[in-house]
């Protein structure tokens, strides 16, 4: 094990992987500022284009923007009051108050620190929890996989937003997308329309690229709008070490967000913004000066980025051992795995260990190099905040999607693949159907059909259905599990609403300027 260990870190630390970590981090850190751009749309849109890459150098890539891309949102968050991804609607409830208190400098730095320390938190628990989760993975027959499926569809269903039955919905929509080609079991042909090029289903880059990038770029367009004025601030001396001093005499507020980040992240659908918002609801609870969060307090910038960035490596952790991702971002990396040949479970912790472990080991330069780097191209970026017009961004975005699309296999279908996602995806989002749930449908439909089919013939052999799917030790926590994640979003509707009626609407702190569909765009 210390030889593909040492031979991990080895991939790792070469030059290219080196330089591949910086870009990835700098270029994240600039969508993830720039509202309208997402860390799924970003990794979407390059994952065809790590096709011809090495594994590792393929996966390093995608880590170091998915890790970039998180911390980036704070950017905007703190200078214009609007989130850059969604994980940072917490960020604006005191980042921002900051900056218009001439704490600009501060809040990032802040933010920077935190991110730091809730990314690398991320990842220790990524590496040590992954590889005994993935041999557990090793006693999932098929009726275990098949209600892992359904679990999965479940709790992307219970944290939805909107709606929990439109996410089961959804759920729903993306699994009967899934069926498109041939039956993975008897070998049919189902719903190709007589269309030769559908017999292999749906291609899943294009699809995730269709519901992920073509909804941001309408509703850019039908915002047509720039961002707000942004809050120019002086870098000050000696801010780095009064800040880090300042989070030293606050251990438990970090341990803490840290903690309940990546737990939250582990949760498929509950994202970096749930994670953001929890910390920073507990930071309130648990300080002595209440009133003093909504108005500027450090300790709510700090309890937000150190929670969302500790969520990128939770999200992680399923979509490693399970396949089932936690977040969008995590649900497109799923994809580069499979286009790399890699499947997720206890193969990635031997056969392909050596990849592995180097992309685990990627994520924590990526997250050292978020420190400096952020605070170096700061003011770029706040300059680019302020010059960046939604007139280029959108025709260059659908370019990059098409020729994203045709580049995995250089098949002109995936481009209409792509479109027709897109368009699908856009018009289920008018009608309220977010693109997580059907994407995540998508991915653990094969899951699912297979364990279904395969429990069904294990049955049949055994004489009893009822043992195969009901009578298994891990079979039944996962129904338990199932039914919980069900009825828990019911109850606590309902005693929101009974709470509504008898005291009336209660408001926490200031409300940020969100853009519409920034709640759940970037989380499934």
């Amino acid at each position: 094990m210390s030889g593909i260990l040492t031979s991990a870190l080895a991939g790792v630390l070469e030059p290219v992987s080196l330089l591949l970590i910086v870009f990835g981090t700098s270029a994240g850190i600039v969508v993830g500022a720039l509202p309208g751009l997402t860390a799924t749309m970003a990794i979407a849109l390059l994952v065809p284009f790590t096709f011809g890459m090495s594994p590792i150098h393929g996966l390093v890539l995608l880590g170091a923007i998915f890790s970039g891309a998180i911390y980036g949102g704070s950017f905007s968050a703190i200078l214009i009051n609007t989130p850059g991804t969604p994980s940072a609607i917490a960020t604006t409830f005191d980042g921002y108050p900051m900056a218009q208190k001439g704490e600009a400098y501060r809040a990032i730095v802040t933010a920077t620190l935190a991110s730091v320390f809730g990314g690398l938190v991320g990842v220790g628990f990524l590496i040590f929890l992954s590889p005994p989760l993935a041999r557990a993975s090793l006693r999932f027959g098929p009726p275990e996989y098949f209600w892992l499926a359904m679990f999965g569809l479940t709790i992307i269903a219970a944290v939805s937003p909107r709606s929990t039955l439109k996410g089961l919905v959804g759920g729903g929509i993306g699994l009967l997308i899934a069926t498109v080609g041939i039956a993975p079991i008897e070998g049919s042909v189902r719903y190709n329309f007589g269309t030769v090029s559908l017999q292999g289903g749906i291609s899943l880059i294009p699809a995730l690229i269709g519901f992920f990038c073509i909804p941001e770029v309408f509703r850019m367009v039908e915002e047509s709008r720039q961002s707000g004025t942004v809050i120019p601030y002086k870098r000050q001396r000696r801010m780095v070490l009064r800040v880090f001093h300042a989070l030293l005499r606050r251990p438990w507020l970090m341990i803490r967000s840290s903690l309940l980040g990546t737990l939250i992240g582990i949760i498929p659908g509950a994202g970096g913004n749930i994670a953001g918002l929890v910390s920073y609801n507990e930071a309130v609870r648990e300080s002595k000066n209440k009133d003093r969060f909504g108005k500027g307090a450090m300790e709510g910038v700090a309890a937000a980025e150190t929670a969302n960035n500790a969520s990128v490596a939770g999200a992680l952790i399923p979509m490693l051992t399970l396949g089932v991702p936690g977040a969008p971002p995590a649900a497109v990396l799923f994809g580069a795995l499979l286009l790399q040949g890699m499947r997720p479970g206890a193969e990635l912790f031997t056969v392909h260990a050596r990849i592995t472990y180097a992309f685990l080991f990627s994520l924590i330069l990526a997250n050292v190099a978020m420190l400096p780097l952020g605070l170096l191209l700061g003011k770029a970026i706040a300059r680019l905040m302020h010059k960046v017009r939604i007139q280029t961004m959108a025709p260059l975005i659908v370019f990059l999607s098409m020729i994203g699309s045709y580049s995995i296999y250089n098949n002109i279908a995936d481009i209409y693949v792509m479109v027709a996602t897109g368009l699908l995806a856009v018009m289920l989002r008018k009608a309220g159907f977010l693109p997580g749930p059907i994407v995540l449908g998508l991915i653990l439909s094969p899951i699912a059909e297979q364990g279904l089919m395969q429990s069904i013939l294990m049955g049949r052999a055994r004489g009893s259905l009822f043992m195969v799917f009901f009578g298994r030790p891990i079979s039944l926590i996962l129904i338990a599990l199932t039914l919980l994640s069900i009825v828990t979003p019911i109850i606590v509707q309902w005693r929101s609403r009974a709470e509504t009626v008898h005291h009336g609407p209660v408001h926490h702190g200031p409300v940020p300027v969100v853009r519409e569909g920034d709640a759940e765009g970037d989380d499934l």
